[in-house]
């Protein structure tokens, strides 16, 4: 018997569209110009810095003919900062994706926190499997990278409150700068709490048009009370 498959995008699709994210690498060999189907690659000149796709500078330095250098943001400070920040401020400090100064843009100062780009927990993990000889403490990195992944699935968590007022059309679910795969693993949990509300406020809308034509039917009707009902419905 097959399964049915899952709804929205899995962790593995999210991971492969993030390696078309653009890094930074020092060749270490010279390498002819590639002809790609996202545009030409230029040649490799050792040292001069080139800027590449995730999936060939991963494989580069599998083969040890380049180093990849961390994205501004891929530091303990910048991750420490960011961390900080996250718990107390509204705001997400993240950047569009597939933008070449997510990864090359340099690290703000204090009063600006740096930005995390919108594949940052794919990223993070693959330059730690594949190059954590080119991070600056890789152990605090992957640590950092932990506390923040938590922070910030628990402060998505905690807006449920305002569901209630998307269920009823009255307002809708604030995602500003959610991560993709942040956005993946709590896609299902947000739709669920989102149609349950919908069910419930549904089932009370019922129950009023019941009432009232139970009312009509006994003739204790009076038509005013469809403002007093209709505020208390609004306050769901």
């Amino acid at each position: 018997m097959a399964f049915p498959l899952p709804r929205g995008v899995t962790a593995s699709e999210i991971a492969f569209l993030a390696e078309m994210e653009t890094v930074t690498i020092v060749p270490r060999q010279r390498l002819e110009g590639l002809e790609l189907l996202g545009g030409p690659v230029e040649p490799l000149v050792p040292p001069r810095r080139a800027s590449l796709p995730l999936w060939l500078a991963l494989l580069l330095k599998r083969q040890r003919r380049a180093n990849i250098m961390p994205p501004a943001w891929l530091h303990p400070e910048p991750l420490s900062l960011i961390l900080e920040y996250t718990p107390d401020g509204n705001r997400y400090y993240a950047a569009p994706p597939f933008l070449p100064q997510n990864t090359a843009q340099p690290v703000n100062s204090s009063r600006d926190p740096p930005s995390l780009p919108f594949h940052w927990v794919e990223v993070g993990n693959m330059l730690l499997d594949a190059a954590s000889d080119d991070l600056v403490d890789p152990d605090q990195i992957r640590r950092l990278l932990k506390d923040l992944r938590e922070v910030r699935m628990a402060k998505l968590r905690s807006g449920v409150e305002v569901l209630d007022a998307a269920a009823t059309g009255g307002g809708g679910v604030a995602l500003t700068g959610v991560g993709s795969m942040e956005l993946g693993e709590e896609r299902g949990f947000v739709t669920g709490v989102v149609d349950g509300l919908r069910k419930i406020g549904s089932s009370k809308e019922q129950a009023r048009r019941e009432q009232m034509a139970e009312q009509r039917a006994n003739g204790g009707y009076d038509g005013t009370q469809d403002d007093d009902e209709e505020e208390d419905y609004m306050e769901f």
